[in-house]
């Protein structure tokens, strides 16, 4: 889905962020996912997840963690997008993935996911990208079926009763795994 909003020609930077972004960082994520601002968007998990999606020490803890790193995407001098990158052996995690609402659907997501990859590959020599989506997001895996990634049909619980990731909405929340060869 990247035809709902229209183009934005102003370039972008990355950057790594530094402790002094979180308090624009949690804002961020959450405007991406939860509440009404989400619905702007089209990655919005609202209908089955309220409460919150991130913290101030959530992101602190990627920022700080070694081998983890959390890459701010800035137009004008603005933070517009996130993402976490993680090294894991040959493999690096992507999550945290966050484009403020307005944004979505303009091809600035696929940038950013194409960077990020570059970047782990350059920064860890890694051979693959791993991520994991809520198993009932179809429009959102499909989206990153159409960059390269591939349902395993691994599966991890979604932690139910931690409401640090959000009150579930349904009974049926699990995680899978996708997973993009990077060589």
């Amino acid at each position: 889905m990247d035809t709902a909003a229209p183009r934005q020609t102003a370039p972008v930077t990355y950057r790594d962020a530094v402790l002094d972004d979180v308090t624009a960082l949690v804002p961020l994520v959450e405007s991406a996912y939860r509440g009404d601002s989400s619905r702007a968007g089209w990655t919005t998990e609202a209908d089955i997840l309220q409460g919150q999606r991130t913290d101030a020490e959530g992101v602190a803890a990627v920022i700080t963690t070694a081998g983890s790193r959390l890459m701010v995407v800035e137009r004008d001098g603005a933070i517009v997008a996130c993402c976490q990158l993680e090294h894991r052996g040959e493999a690096a995690y992507f999550g945290m993935f966050a484009v403020r609402p307005e944004l979505q659907g303009a091809g600035l997501g696929r940038r950013i996911i194409t960077e990020a990859e570059r970047r782990v590959r350059e920064l860890w020599d890694v051979r693959e990208m791993h991520m994991t989506v809520i198993s009932v997001r179809e429009e959102l895996i499909a989206w990153y079926e159409r960059r390269g990634y591939r349902r395993t049909g691994r599966m991890t619980p979604f932690p139910y009763g931690d409401e640090r990731f959000g009150v579930p909405q349904r009974d049926d929340l699990e995680f899978e795994l996708l997973v993009k060869p990077l060589v």
